[in-house]
């Protein structure tokens, strides 16, 4: 038994002898396969800064250092491949993919709310589906868009808040804008009183329309019934705002205004819904009681003009906020738009 536990050690030693010799023929080669790598990553930095491949993606610096990465470590990869091949160590080849395919498969689900993003920001980046400063509203989130990153699209909200939405989200989302095409309809709905003109009235409606600074003039206003009430009928005005020159609500605003009083100069009854309250004392009949009045409180009309130019309330802040993402905005205010 004691004899078993004895360890030859001129053995083990020469085992370490034989090892370190091959170490060491082995070192040529070693020293060839590193340079080989070393030369590699030089080569795919030299291939990555060459003209064609700004000119491949010159209208995208997000695409463009993308296609730089991806050139740069395939050229590696193929250095290492051929050091492998000389350290005639291609059977590793084999064992660091087939471990990379695992490790991918698991930080594929590990990150894929980071990966669905960074994929929508590379796509959207192409698309350019917007531009700077567009008036948008994204899964029911309504602002002007700052700018776009590999992850996220910053807005800001007409109330002046930080939005940051995810670019999965705006990538998959039905997208309004109000930007792209400047002539944008407003309309509301005025009461005419059941026994007015009601063509005379939309008459005097559309003509005031068409002297309000900021409605176009193609296409005109226009004016049409749409509903019979208890006490009046309803009479729905359209008109068109360029929202490049004019304040879109600031133009809506005034339209009812003048509208409204030049129907009552007109002499045209806008009846309200009226509710009549009888009160009387117990025994006494409806008739006996006093009746009720309805006071006429005098109009008075208004002439002031309105300003109703564009006026952004927020423009500072986005202008502060562009700044800021300047470096990685993905948007670019000159790209064609899908």
């Amino acid at each position: 038994m004691p004899d078993a536990l004895n360890f030859d050690m001129a053995a083990v030693g020469q085992r370490l002898l034989d090892e370190a010799y091959r170490l060491i023929a082995a070192l040529p080669l070693l020293l060839l396969a590193l340079l080989i790598v070393w030369l590699a990553w030089h080569a795919g930095i030299w291939v990555s800064r060459r003209a064609w491949v700004a000119r491949a993606a010159r209208s995208n610096p997000f695409l463009q250092e993308l296609t730089r990465t991806t050139i740069r470590w395939i050229v590696l990869g193929l250095g290492v491949l051929v050091a492998l091949e000389i350290m005639q160590a291609t059977a590793l080849v084999g064992a660091v993919l087939g471990t990379a395919g695992v490790l991918g498969v698991v930080l594929g689900f590990a990150f894929k709310s980071i990966l669905e993003n960074y994929l929508a920001g590379i796509l959207m980046s192409i698309r350019q589906p917007f531009s700077p400063r567009d008036h948008v509203v994204i899964d029911g989130n309504e602002g002007i868009v700052v700018s776009l990153n590999s992850r996220a699209t910053i807005l800001m909200t007409l109330d002046g808040n930080h939005l940051r939405l995810p670019n999965a989200l705006v990538f998959g989302s039905v997208t309004l804008n109000y930007t792209r095409n400047p002539s944008r309809r407003f309309d509301f709905e005025i009461g005419v009183g059941v026994n007015e003109d009601l063509i005379r009235a939309q008459e005097l409606g559309i003509q005031e329309l068409g002297q309000i600074d900021g409605v176009m003039d193609k296409p005109p206003p226009r004016a049409m019934i749409t509903a019979l009430g208890d006490s009046n009928v309803q009479v729905r005005f359209h008109g068109w705002v360029d929202q490049r020159e004019h304040e879109f609500l600031q133009v809506r605003s005034e339209a009812i205004r003048r509208v409204k009083l030049i129907l009552e100069e007109a002499g045209m009854d806008m009846p309200e819904p009226i509710y009549r309250v009888q009160l009387r004392e117990v025994g006494k009949s409806v008739a006996d009681s006093a009746p009720l009045r309805d006071p006429s409180p005098a109009t008075t009309h208004d002439s002031t003009p309105v300003d109703t130019r564009v006026h952004l309330d927020v423009a500072d802040q986005i202008e502060s906020e562009q700044h800021v993402h300047k470096g990685s905005d993905l948007l670019d205010p000159d790209a064609p738009r899908e």
